[in-house]
């Protein structure tokens, strides 16, 4: 995962973001502004999971919006189902 791209591209990645982390608010990912780490902190805060869950759900989600899968929609895999399952 190139998360430089991610970061390159925040202003489009707003909306894939809020479709899985709906708790999210705009303000969060605006203040995130590309920045991993923030937005580590931004879903941990707001789901309530450690640092190894929010870490896994960013690295699913981001490897289902890599280069070869950015305008396919996102596949219903195991962090989809736990995502909205668990929180």
């Amino acid at each position: 995962m190139d998360w430089d791209r991610f970061a390159g591209d925040w202003s489009g990645m707003g909306g894939r973001i809020r479709q899985q982390w709906g708790k999210l608010t705009e303000e969060d990912i605006s203040k995130a502004g590309g920045d991993r780490d923030m937005l580590l902190e931004r879903i941990r805060e707001r789901y309530g999971v450690g640092p190894d869950e929010a870490e896994r759900q960013l690295a699913d989600w981001a490897s289902s919006h890599d280069a070869g899968n950015a305008n396919q929609s996102v596949s219903t895999s195991g962090a989809t189902e736990g995502q909205n399952g668990t929180v």
